[in-house]
C-alpha cells in the first residue's frame, strides 16, 4: 500500500511540474480562475436563490443538495484532517497564479471538486437536461484547482468521486 501512495504522490508530482510550467492562453486562465472563484459560494448562493424561487420540484432539488453539500462538508473536514496532504502550492510556488491563497493548508481531497460533483449530480438527477452543463460546470471546477495550483490530479478525482457518490446517495435517499 505505502508503494502505491509513493507511485501515486511522485506521479502528481511530476504532473504539477508540468502544469507549473504550461502557460496557457489568456482566456483559459481567465476561466480558470472564475470556475474556482465562483465554486467558493457564489455559484452555490445563486443557484440556491434560482431553486428557492422555482417552487415545489426545484425545492425538493435544493433541500437535497444542501443535505449533499453538508455531508460532504463534514466528510471533508475528516478526510482532509486525517490525511494532512500539503497542497502543490506550497511544495512549489505557480509562477502564474501565485497570488492565489487557498482556503486551508491541506490539498486531499478537494473541496471545491467534491461541492461542484455532488450539487452537480443532484442537480443533473432532478433535470436530466440540464446534465451536459453541469458537467461542464464541475469539469471546469476541478480543472480549476489543478490548474491554480492548489490540487494534485488525485485530490480532485478522489474529490469528484467522493462527491459524485454522495450525491447520488443523497438522491437515493431523499429525492
Amino acid at each position: 500500500m505505502n508503494a502505491l501512495l509513493t507511485y501515486l504522490h511522485q506521479s502528481d508530482d511530476r504532473l504539477d511540474l508540468r502544469v507549473c510550467t504550461w502557460v496557457p492562453p489568456r482566456w483559459f486562465r481567465i476561466w480558470m480562475l472564475w470556475a474556482s472563484r465562483l465554486a467558493d459560494g457564489w455559484l452555490w448562493l445563486c443557484l440556491a436563490a434560482i431553486l428557492a424561487a422555482g417552487g415545489t420540484p426545484s425545492l425538493r432539488a435544493l433541500a437535497v443538495g444542501a443535505v449533499a453539500a453538508a455531508v460532504n462538508n463534514v466528510l471533508l473536514v475528516v478526510l482532509k484532517r486525517r490525511f494532512r496532504r500539503p497542497r502543490p502550492c506550497e511544495v512549489r510556488s505557480h509562477p502564474l497564479f501565485a497570488d492565489v491563497k487557498p482556503p486551508d493548508p491541506f490539498s486531499f481531497p478537494s473541496g471545491h471538486s467534491m461541492n461542484a460533483c455532488a450539487v452537480g449530480t443532484v442537480l443533473a438527477l432532478h433535470f436530466p437536461f440540464l446534465a451536459p452543463v453541469l458537467a461542464v460546470v464541475a469539469a471546469s471546477v476541478a480543472t480549476s484547482r489543478v490548474v491554480l495550483g492548489m490540487h494534485y490530479v488525485s485530490d480532485v478525482l478522489a474529490g469528484s468521486a467522493l462527491g459524485t457518490l454522495v450525491g447520488a446517495i443523497a438522491w437515493l435517499v431523499l429525492a
